[in-house]
């Protein structure tokens, strides 16, 4: 007994740590590749694109692991993907706002400090609030509906202490373009993810692989899509993988696998370790920041801060147990 307990400890504190790395890492090596003096600077929409593809080759992987033959493995996908195609073709709809979503953090994260992108896209705990009430009938209880009032407020603070357009190291910012593509992929995300929920309510039994092949799969179209739509003349002129390198191949790597990892260990994570994850996080990204690219932390920002850290643990709380009157 003492030794399950101990297992279940250690598989909390390996969760925390996976969670805090993958949120924390992400961003500022994003942060990094998107502000280095570099002409050769690497078009995102081909990031998307790669980091979808490699996400479903990993899942195609797994699948073959559990099935032991390619036979059993082509049997699994066709099933699930065309003889029940229809629950298939509803993933198109989150695999799109993902897509859209992923390709709006680059534009946030290239013009808004990686601390104020850390603190700002706390918003998608309110976006994905808000569509929840509305699509799924859920009740807030007054402490959730209080760590949302916290939340804006500490947002606002937060990007209030910001100043207008700036350089880091000659890369050309904007923190009100950033503003608006992190608050558009905040709904984005919100949206996609009560969309989902909804989803597998009404869905037939699949596994999280052959879903995240599904989402990937779709998002690898609607991401070449993007590039053409976009950066249809650099691709065609300078190449699919102009300017990449180390650091551009970890993100994608960092963007495909590091999520596949954090859906293994959430289950051992709970609300609140979820939530104290994201603190770090933030916290981890402010320290960061402030050492590599000179980040001020000014009163306004700590104050905005740490408003936003109560209001994640605040909503992270589990909900009381209703109390049951005597008869």
């Amino acid at each position: 007994m003492v030794n399950n307990k101990g297992e279940g400890i250690n598989l909390k504190y390996l969760s925390l740590f996976v969670l805090t790395i993958q949120n924390a890492t992400l961003i500022l090596s994003i942060r990094y590749t998107r502000t280095r003096s570099s002409e050769d600077m690497y078009v995102t929409t081909t990031a998307v694109v790669m980091a979808e593809l490699f996400k479903m080759l990993a899942c195609f992987g797994v699948i073959l692991k559990e099935k032991g033959s390619v036979g059993g493995f082509l049997e699994h996908v066709h099933y699930y993907t065309v003889i029940l195609w229809k629950d298939a073709i509803k993933i198109s709809v989150p695999a799109i706002l993902y897509v859209i979503q992923n390709n709006l953090q680059y534009v946030a994260i290239s013009n808004l400090e990686a601390a104020v992108f850390q603190v700002t896209y706390q918003l998608k705990i309110m976006t994905t609030a808000i569509f929840s009430v509305f699509l799924l009938r859920k009740e807030l209880i007054k402490t959730q509906w209080v760590a949302l009032v916290l939340l804006f407020g500490g947002v606002s603070l937060v990007q209030l202490s910001q100043g207008g357009p700036a350089k880091t190291n000659g890369v050309e910012q904007n923190p009100w373009l950033g503003l608006v593509a992190v608050l558009l992929s905040c709904c984005s995300s919100g949206f996609a993810g009560v969309y989902f929920e909804k989803l597998l309510k009404g869905s037939s039994d699949i596994s999280i692989w052959m879903r995240n092949i599904h989402l990937a799969g779709y998002g690898v179209i609607f991401g070449l899509l993007g590039v053409f739509m976009n950066d249809h003349k650099v691709v065609s002129e300078k190449g699919f993988f102009y300017g990449y390198d180390a650091w551009v191949w970890w993100v994608v790597c960092m963007q495909a696998f590091g999520g596949l990892l954090v859906a293994v260990v959430v289950k051992y994570a709970d609300n609140i370790l979820k939530g104290f994850a994201t603190s770090l996080a933030i916290i981890v990204s402010c320290i960061v920041s402030v050492f590599l690219w000179n980040f001020e932390v000014t009163l306004q920002f700590s104050i905005g801060t740490a408003l936003v850290l109560g209001a994640v643990y605040l909503y992270s709380l589990p909900k009381p147990a209703a109390k049951i009157l005597p008869s």
